[in-house]
């Protein structure tokens, strides 16, 4: 999995790529379990810069925000299947809710995340507009979430 990497690895990095003009977009999530509409956001998050980052939420931070239950996945597995993906070059785990420390850290060209967020609700806004961020936001893939499948399997 040589493309889980450290906070520190990533920021290393960034800085050297970054001084060879390549570009970055970053997003994060808790990816627990991988589908379709996931796959399709991170293709059109890749396709926006050079380098692709995913800030995964580790399995301390999935439970905070998600509940007790969650994640389904640990955060190996999950850093895992986003690492075999083409569209995904880098992951770091963040124990954090939020992304924003690393996301200030790292000061990536982009930030993506859902369409269901405007820049005045996204919990982010103060960093990118501090660190001059753009940020774009990309619709979900009707009917396809990770609560979804969970709903369907316990239906059965």
């Amino acid at each position: 999995m040589g493309k889980l990497v450290s906070r520190d690895e990533i920021l290393k990095i960034v800085k050297e790529k970054q001084a060879e003009g390549k570009t970055f977009v970053v997003t994060n999530g808790c990816f627990d379990i991988l589908h379709v509409g996931h796959v399709r956001y991170l293709q059109k998050t890749k396709s926006l810069a050079d380098y692709s980052i995913i800030m995964l939420n580790s399995d301390v931070s999935v439970k905070e925000i998600k509940g007790p239950e969650r994640p389904i996945n640990n955060e190996l597995d999950r850093a895992e299947l986003l690492c075999a993906l083409s569209c995904v070059d880098y992951v770091v785990i963040f124990n954090e809710k939020s992304p924003g420390l690393l996301l200030e850290k790292i000061k990536p060209d982009f930030y993506t995340k859902g369409a269901d967020y405007t820049l005045d609700t996204l919990p982010e806004k103060e960093i990118v507009l501090r660190n001059n961020i753009e940020v774009k936001f990309i619709d979900f893939v009707e009917g396809k979430s990770t609560t979804n499948v969970i709903k369907k399997c316990l239906d059965k």
